[in-house]
């Protein structure tokens, strides 16, 4: 059954004049009523006709969002802006934030005062997310925590990708309606938000709910020149756009006319004949019989959207023109952010898309890169057992440099519980010192090792989030606690001991560290597909499989390589089993959840 389609958008208007920008309108609403007036409404309707896309894009589409669009959560996180609103120990020292665009720490602006619009790419919902993901989702809490501590207002949007080639591929595979499937993924996600104590977003907008803006910002790039139609399906053309390239700082000289359909540099071979140049990449898909019941009918016809112009739709839609953060992981910046930079500059009539971009580092396992071929992809659920391992995974990825690959290991995160308890060891003994000790007249001198602590920690904070440095001023107070309740009489009287818990509740609410995490069961170990391999006996296969395993095992004892890889090969494309080569000469056989 069909996807319900939506009511079709506006038609496209053509014309031979360029397009009013939006701020052009204010200019020509004068003349305009002057001729209403005069009685001559067709005059207007003439004058208005090549410009209607414009002026629905600035109805639409006005440079901020009113927050009245936020919905409870975000109402919630209002409160606690006021809150946070509070002068900084450090506000001498500017906030510099380092901009992929750039190559360099920038001081931090915003398009308005005080107000911050933060756009990020969320997960595709049809499968468990891996803690590769969550150090991307982590990294954005730190910097959404570090501006509400310093007093901004945040208006963040978190996009849900709940239709692609992945979740068409999964439908058919598991035999399930695309609601279903994403609802139960999207479902999956929140709850593991919550288990990492990561404030929500304002809004999680997905993009079958925005089909209509999707269409009308490609009907805007098509009237400006930018994209054009083959087979059904719409391009971006790359060569339009001058500055493509510049996000990633691509060079082109020496390539071949290459790039995949969405948007990569790729080999002649893989050129799509539909599209004008292979570096162009698309907009809208026209539907094929393998996506089965997921299309709209819309008045680009029959299809689908592509994946980058989901999120430059949506972000416009509910934060304007211009963003004044945006967030992904570094995988991200080319081709997926350096398309989206392309389609909304060029359907925006050349402003500004984004002021900062913010790309966090990699997660490796064991120092190896996740991998399913290595069986090392890590499911929040998976690999995370308890509420303190799950405090403990949240501290190793927050003090860690974000922009830093970061090496995840058993090791650790022993250590990073061991910091944990330590922490709430002192919380605790702090908090007993309050309700039960006797108030001292001469103290330990608790208040110069506070502010210290204070103005080291914003001090690192401010610089590009430096959270290994705001880590160590933390600990100069944790140190300085720790000794004055060990010393012999203690000298850390209940006023003091309640200053330090002050502090450390200051500090968390950047770092996050001290909740009660919800139980998080039921997942699994694996990959972004399939819900990851899963180990599996040799007499759990079926019997041709059995046989490639134990042909496989003769080839590599007889050094006949391409045979193994054979095996190797249609094991994975056949059976969905992987072999995983281990110490010893042993062989671990995994299955594709």
């Amino acid at each position: 059954m069909a996807v319900a389609p939506r009511p079709p958008p506006l038609p496209r208007p053509r014309s031979i004049f360029k397009p009013y920008e939006p701020h052009h309108l204010q200019h020509a609403l004068p003349f305009l009523l002057l001729l209403l007036v005069l009685g001559q409404p067709s005059t207007v309707q003439a004058f208005l006709s090549p410009f209607s896309l414009s002026l629905y894009s600035f109805i639409r589409y006005p440079p901020r969002i009113a927050t009245s669009r936020a919905s409870a959560s975000s109402t919630a996180m209002a409160a606690d802006n006021n809150a946070l609103s509070r002068k900084l120990l450090t506000s001498d020292i500017p906030f510099q934030l380092y901009n992929t665009a750039s190559r360099k720490k920038e001081p931090f602006k915003t398009e308005e005062p005080s107000k911050v619009s933060f756009y990020s790419c969320g997960p595709t919902i049809y499968d468990y997310a891996h803690i590769g993901n969550f150090r991307a989702f982590l990294t954005y809490d730190v910097l959404k925590r570090w501006l509400l501590y310093s007093g901004y207002s945040v208006e963040h949007i978190c996009n849900l990708t709940d239709v692609d080639d992945k979740i068409i591929k999964r439908m058919a595979r598991d035999k399930i309606s695309l609601p279903e499937l994403t609802e139960k993924y999207a479902q999956v996600f929140f709850e593991d938000l919550k288990a990492l104590n990561i404030v929500p977003a304002s809004r999680y907008p997905r993009a079958t709910e925005h089909i209509d803006d999707i269409v009308h910002m490609v009907q805007e790039l098509m009237e400006r020149g930018f994209a054009y139609e083959s087979q059904g399906s719409v391009y971006f053309r790359v060569n339009k756009f001058p500055a493509y390239g510049k996000l990633a700082r691509l060079d082109f000289s020496g390539m071949e006319r290459g790039a995949g359909e969405g948007g990569g540099i790729n080999d002649a071979d893989e050129y799509v004949a539909e599209k004008g140049d292979a570096k162009d990449f698309a907009l809208w898909k026209a539907y094929k019989e393998e996506d089965g019941p997921v299309f709209w009918e819309t008045a680009l016809g029959k299809g689908r959207p592509g994946w980058h112009i989901e999120c430059s739709a949506m972000a416009r839609t509910y934060l304007g023109l211009t963003v004044d953060v945006h967030a992904g992981g570094v995988d991200l910046v080319f081709p997926h952010h350096e398309n989206e930079v392309a389609q909304s500059e060029a359907a925006n009539g050349g402003k500004r898309f984004c002021n900062c971009w913010v790309h966090n580092g990699f997660v490796n396992v064991e120092n190896e890169k996740m991998s399913k071929s290595k069986g090392n992809f890590l499911t929040l659920k998976g690999s995370l057992k308890g509420g303190l391992e799950l405090r403990a995974f949240r501290y190793l990825v927050v003090t860690s440099q974000y922009r830093s690959p970061l090496n995840f290991n058993k090791e650790g995160l022993e250590g990073a519980k061991k910091t944990v308890m330590r922490l709430d060891k002192l919380r605790k003994r702090l908090l007993d010192v309050v309700e039960k000790g006797k108030e001292d007249e001469g103290g330990f001198g608790m208040k110069d090792v506070i502010e210290k602590a204070l103005k080291g920690f914003e001090a690192g904070m401010a610089d590009d989030l430096n959270t290994p440095r705001a880590a160590a001023a933390l600990f100069t107070l944790v140190k300085g606690a720790e000794k004055a309740l060990k010393s012999t009489p203690p000298f850390l009287p209940p006023s003091e001991a309640r200053e330090v818990l002050v502090a450390l509740e200051r500090m968390d609410e950047v770092l996050g560290i001290f909740y009660d995490p919800p139980s998080v069961e039921g997942g699994v170990e694996g990959g972004e597909e399939g819900g990851g391999p899963v180990i599996v006996a040799l007499n759990d296969l079926p019997v041709e499989a059995q046989e490639l395993v134990r042909r496989r095992g003769k080839a590599k004892e007889n050094k006949i390589w391409g045979e193994a890889d054979g095996c190797r090969d249609a094991l994975k494309s056949k059976f969905g089993v992987i072999l995983k080569d281990v110490k010893g000469g042993e062989v671990q056989i995994m299955k594709e959840g």
